[in-house]
């Protein structure tokens, strides 16, 4: 398996052709061992599918080959004191390789569920034309993990997304005489400061502290001697599980009103609804347990800030049902990436029993 992780590290798989080659190793590595594959292609995206066992119920194993983009030496792996060095060691390769070498050992006979293999290759990009194409196509089930790098613990919640971008208008004038006018910038910094007292910004749960609020762009102003007329703002929010995405954009509509602020806004909460998966969830109790055979360790239950294509399986089954759950390691997307090499070996155990646990 961590063989099979290296090779995998050695494919540059940072461009669509270059994951599309790994996917396709992924593809003949299986069917090597006897399994029986299904490559697809999406507006020339191509994932894998792979299923076996039986029964009314499936469970999914999802993983991404594609990676961002690295050095050149970071594509050759570099194995040290119990840690494998790459790009992609930990986000993801090491969760599929993992998935993998568990879906080969899993017996059909003994097996009172389907269990799905996907391998995807544009999750970095958003997923769009992969998992959320497979999910499209009838390919979800009753209980997915994602294997993105969590440290084994459970990230079971993940929060939605809410883009908010707003226009707020002011009136010209020239820049020495700034009374005559009304500074759109200087409306635009009074609602973002009176922003942080709004009523959403105050709730907190379980798992998230607040949600989160990134004012992510702002345009404005365009000569030293001029008043600005506009300025354009724009918000990310990812607001938590229980948080409706409306209510958010009515306070954030009503604020302006209360300020007496001219402005537009455009409120568009996507399709990333925020992941809901509760503790109750007979399949996290499983998991749960299938932790502590495999490592002596209680397990942890947290909430993703991030979004990751849990959203497209969770979509089909009112938000529930999909989280992430991988391998330990650090600095994903930095130069120094690695994944722990026991943390492979005790992941792919876990799969295992828990593949095979009565939910």
């Amino acid at each position: 398996m961590i063989e099979l992780l290296k090779e995998l590290i050695k494919i540059k798989s940072d461009t669509k052709e270059g994951a599309n080659d790994a996917l396709l190793f992924c593809a003949r590595w299986l069917e090597e061992k006897g399994e029986t594959v299904k490559v697809h292609d999406n507006k020339g995206y191509l994932m894998l599918t792979a299923e076996k066992g039986q029964g009314a119920e499936k469970l999914i194993w999802n993983g991404h080959v594609d990676v961002v983009p690295g050095h050149d030496e970071q594509f050759t792996p570099m194995e040290e004191l119990g840690r494998l060095y790459g790009r992609g060691s930990a986000d993801m390769k090491a969760g599929v390789a993992a998935m993998m070498q568990a879906f080969t050992e899993l017996d059909p006979e003994g097996l009172n569920r389907e269990v799905h293999l996907h391998i995807v290759t544009d999750e970095e990009i958003g997923g769009h034309n992969t998992s959320e194409w497979l999910v499209s196509q009838g390919y979800s089930g009753n209980f997915v993990i994602c294997g993105e790098p969590t440290g084994l613990k459970v990230g079971l919640q993940s929060k939605g997304i809410l883009h908010m971008d707003m226009v707020f208008k002011g009136k010209p004038a020239h820049g020495s005489r700034p009374w005559e006018g009304i500074n759109a910038i200087e409306q635009a910094m009074k609602y973002h400061m009176a922003m942080a007292e709004l009523p959403f910004r105050k709730e907190s749960t379980e798992y998230y502290e607040q949600p989160s609020v990134n004012l992510a762009i702002i345009n404005a102003g365009k000569r030293y001697n001029m008043v600005p007329e506009v300025c354009e703002m724009s918000y990310d929010i990812r607001f938590m599980p229980g948080q409706d995405p409306k209510e958010i954009t009515r306070q954030m509509v009503e604020l302006g009103d209360t300020l007496n602020i001219d402005f537009d806004y455009k409120s568009s909460s996507s399709t990333t609804p925020a992941l809901t998966t509760t503790a109750e969830n007979p399949y996290i109790q499983t998991l749960q347990e299938s932790i502590r055979s495999n490592t002596g360790n209680e397990p942890i239950l947290f909430g993703q800030h991030g979004a990751a294509d849990t959203r497209y399986y969770a979509a089909v089954n009112g938000g529930e049902g999909a989280i992430e759950f991988g391998p330990t390691g650090d600095d994903w997307h930095g130069n120094a990436e690695y994944v722990e090499i026991s943390s492979v070996h005790e992941y792919k155990d876990i799969l295992l029993s828990h593949a095979l646990s009565e939910a």
